[in-house]
């Protein structure tokens, strides 16, 4: 079980207050990470569980929408933990319109977190990654969006797909610097976001009747993938979007 074993590292995880975010952040500190948690909202209960496991967290408050701040939150990430190993960009909003009515505003909050963020958080830990010598993992939160189309997510399925290309790109350029950068991509899960979704007794029903499992998935499902791609045992796994959907897309 060395392979799986977190020990020593030090996990970033945005928009870990509530959610996936605090599933995958919990599942990291339970295999030794310790985790730190860049977002809006109260961390109190993600630091609650992170730390009865035995695991330091730090918590900053941060808004995501804009990138200005990267380079100083990640400067303090590294003054109060000593490095970082491990970033997953879990932050990211969704806006729900038919495309017809669709709007410029919430086209640019979708792609200006879910995708712009994205990729300069990444580059700014990539470039720490290289300072420190020792590679790092990189882990993007795409959706079943980056694979099919939707309804009513526009901008949500672009940059979902945008996530799915630029996991890509980054594993490519950034592979020769020991740096593993994959993605998980979660299918319907009981969330915030799947809530006008779930509250639909009619598209709930429908959904429900395409996924194998039978079921809706939690933030815990999301725990064993996010420790295989966050350590050893995934050195040479680069570039992936790896499905955790209940056999969806299988369908």
């Amino acid at each position: 079980m060395k392979l799986f074993n977190l020990e020593g590292k030090v996990a970033v995880v945005t928009g870990a207050v509530t959610g996936l975010g605090q599933g995958m952040a919990v599942g990291l500190a339970q295999a030794g990470a310790d985790i730190v948690s860049i977002g809006i909202g109260s961390h109190e209960e993600t630091g609650r569980q992170v730390q009865a496991l035995g695991r330091r967290f730090l918590a900053l408050e941060a808004n995501l929408m804009g990138i200005g701040s990267i380079d100083t939150m990640l400067e303090k990430v590294v003054a109060a933990v000593g490095r970082i190993d491990i970033l997953v960009n879990n932050a990211g909003i969704i806006r729900r319109a038919d495309a017809l009515e669709f709007t410029e505003e919430d086209w640019d909050d979708v792609l200006n977190l879910n995708l712009k963020t994205v990729f300069f958080f990444s580059q700014a830990v990539a470039k720490q990654f290289i300072r420190q010598g020792s590679g790092g993992k990189i882990i993007n939160i795409a959706s079943m969006l980056s694979f099919q189309g939707g309804i009513r997510v526009p901008s949500y399925t672009a940059s979902k797909s945008g996530v799915m290309g630029l996991t890509r790109l980054m594993a490519n350029e950034w592979a020769k610097h020991s740096i593993q950068v994959n993605a998980i991509a979660p299918g319907y899960m009981d969330t915030a976001n799947t809530a006008p979704i779930k509250a639909d007794s009619k598209r709930s029903a429908e959904i429900l009747e395409r996924i194998p499992a039978g079921r809706w998935g939690l933030p815990g499902d999301l725990a064993g993938p996010v420790i295989f791609l966050a350590s050893a045992a995934s050195d040479y796994v680069n570039g992936y979007t790896l499905a955790v959907d209940g056999g969806w897309l299988a369908r």
